[in-house]
């Protein structure tokens, strides 16, 4: 091999490279935002021009941008740039705030030190802590056998995932009544064309200016407007404190729509309430996009009991959680497939 073929990489050395998956890197290509080049045999090949938009395309997606607004401001799209700059800059300034609490916190810890006062183990806690610590414990409902189920630290978003038949839904009803103050947002949420949440929205106009600013937002980021939407806007937007638990978050949303909604939650500040999610959609859970304030539950198709899955090939759970997850066009064709308890 010459030196100049040296200097292109397969599809598998440039994911590799840029620390993502081939999957992937052929998503990005499919949607035009990287273009490889090809070998005399037809085969892909990434040069040093490829692998720089990769580099830029991989930053752009840890921000938490979905792959639509990547686009945008790839190409040059402003409006978008400053909404996702302005976004991130006030997650800092949170996480700023954060760090100065708990340096106050440390340093009344060590002036009563410095006084003689052993500070009490829920206050040294409290001060190491950058947020509070919430976790959840709760014997598992049917399909399971009551085995005990723990999760410790919960993320802000938190995705819940399984085949059909699984119990994830049971699952997350669980987690609503087990969570102090959560609530369950069902698949009803859009019922009778959302009338009952524009009702609702009408009554109140503060909440209904708090959606109203979201959809603008969303729209903005490539969103359709929809009851679906609205109504999931309503539930997000409601103001208060509540930890939501939502049943398939893509539910009644098309695909741009998906990509909007995650790329939105993703970008609160890191002090926003968790979020409990079920989902079997590949562009709400993207396996190459989870960050670090990321859960992912799996439930598996033979009862065991739920496990936190590593979004890193080769951890376990990763394959399954990657099977129970489609396009959007798969979704939508089998939206509405339940699995039901045999009589």
């Amino acid at each position: 091999m010459n030196a100049a073929a040296a200097r292109f990489l397969s599809p598998s050395e440039a994911a590799r490279q840029l620390g993502i998956s081939a999957k992937a890197l052929r998503l990005y290509e499919e949607r035009g935002l990287i273009a490889p080049g090809r070998t005399p045999a037809g085969w892909r090949a990434y040069g040093p021009a490829e692998m720089a938009r990769g580099a830029e395309i991989v930053a752009l997606r840890a921000l938490g941008l979905g792959v639509g607004e990547v686009a945008r401001i790839l190409n040059g799209d402003a409006v978008v740039l400053g909404r996702v700059l302005a976004a991130h800059e006030a997650a800092l300034e949170a996480r700023i705030r954060q760090c100065g609490d708990s340096i106050a916190k440390l340093r009344r810890l060590r002036a009563d030190l410095g006084g003689g006062k052993m500070p009490a183990t829920g206050d040294i806690i409290g001060a190491v802590r950058t947020r509070p610590a919430i976790g959840v414990a709760f014997d598992l409902p049917w399909p399971w056998g009551g085995e005990r189920f723990e999760l410790r630290d919960i993320k802000r978003l938190n995705y819940i995932v399984g085949p059909l038949g699984s119990g994830k839904t049971r699952l997350a009803q669980r987690l609503a009544e087990a969570l102090p103050g959560a609530s369950f947002v069902g698949l009803d949420r859009a019922a009778d064309g959302g009338a009952a949440v524009r009702a609702r929205l009408d009554a109140d106009p503060a909440h209904n200016a708090r959606v109203a600013a979201s959809l603008a937002t969303l729209l903005a980021d490539g969103a359709v407007d929809s009851p679906a939407l609205t109504a999931l806007l309503a539930a997000l937007e409601a103001g208060d404190d509540a930890i939501l638990v939502i049943d398939m978050l893509e539910q009644g949303l098309d695909p741009a729509s998906q990509e909007a909604i995650v790329a939105h939650l993703r970008r609160r500040g890191p002090e926003a309430r968790p979020l409990f999610f079920l989902t079997r959609s590949n562009a709400i859970l993207d396996l190459d996009a989870v960050g670090d304030d990321e859960a992912i539950i799996l439930c598996p198709a033979n009862h065991s009991r739920p496990i936190c899955v590593t979004p890193v090939p080769g951890a376990a759970g990763y394959e399954a959680v990657a099977t129970c997850l489609a396009s959007p066009e798969v979704r939508a064709r089998t939206e509405g497939t339940i699995a039901w308890r045999p009589s």
